[in-house]
């Protein structure tokens, strides 16, 4: 029995780009963060973070220093990269009080 020929796969592209409405306009000065972590962590994985800060709290670790938007990302991904549960990120300073908790 004969195959039927595969069908043509179509990749639609954009020609141009839409006009943004909404522009974010990052500030990449370092402002002052606290980033906590579920339970406590030993020494070989607070070495991981050597810009940091770290405290015990409870049941959770609490890492606080000076980060700029890329460093910030860079210590978000080394604690997806040791799966480290995250809780809450916030900045403090700046232009007001930004935070983001996770249960």
């Amino acid at each position: 029995m004969p195959r039927m020929p595969a069908r043509a796969h179509r990749i639609h592209v954009m020609r141009f780009h839409l006009p943004a409405r909404d522009y974010v306009v990052m500030d990449w000065a370092p402002a002052l963060y606290v980033i906590r972590v579920d339970g406590h962590l030993g020494a070989m994985t607070l070495s991981a973070f050597p810009g940091m800060t770290p405290q015990h709290r409870g049941t959770h670790t609490v890492f606080t220093g000076w980060l700029d938007q890329s460093a910030l990302y860079g210590v978000l991904a080394q604690m997806e990269g040791l799966r480290l549960v995250l809780v809450e990120v916030r900045r403090l300073g700046g232009r007001g009080l930004r935070h983001v908790a996770w249960a």
